[in-house]
């Protein structure tokens, strides 16, 4: 059985109706996890978020030499 074809209007449609949903799906997301701080008392100074952010980044410091693996159970 072959599926049916979506040809002119109908191909249009269905894909307009696909970005249709996944907006807002995407706009739902948004709105349930990033639209609204969860406690608004809890404010930062900009000027310390810009020095942490902007910052350069610690050279992490050389890593001692690995012991070699034993060979306890080869012979």
């Amino acid at each position: 059985m072959r599926p049916r074809r979506l040809r002119g209007a109908s191909l249009a449609l269905a894909i307009t109706l696909a970005i249709l949903v996944k907006l807002l799906l995407l706009f739902g997301l948004w709105k349930a996890f990033f639209s609204q701080p969860q406690a608004k008392h809890m404010r930062m100074p900009t000027a310390r978020v810009e020095q942490h952010l902007l910052a350069p980044t610690p050279v992490p410091a050389a890593l001692p030499p690995s012991p070699p693996p034993s060979s306890k159970g080869a012979r």
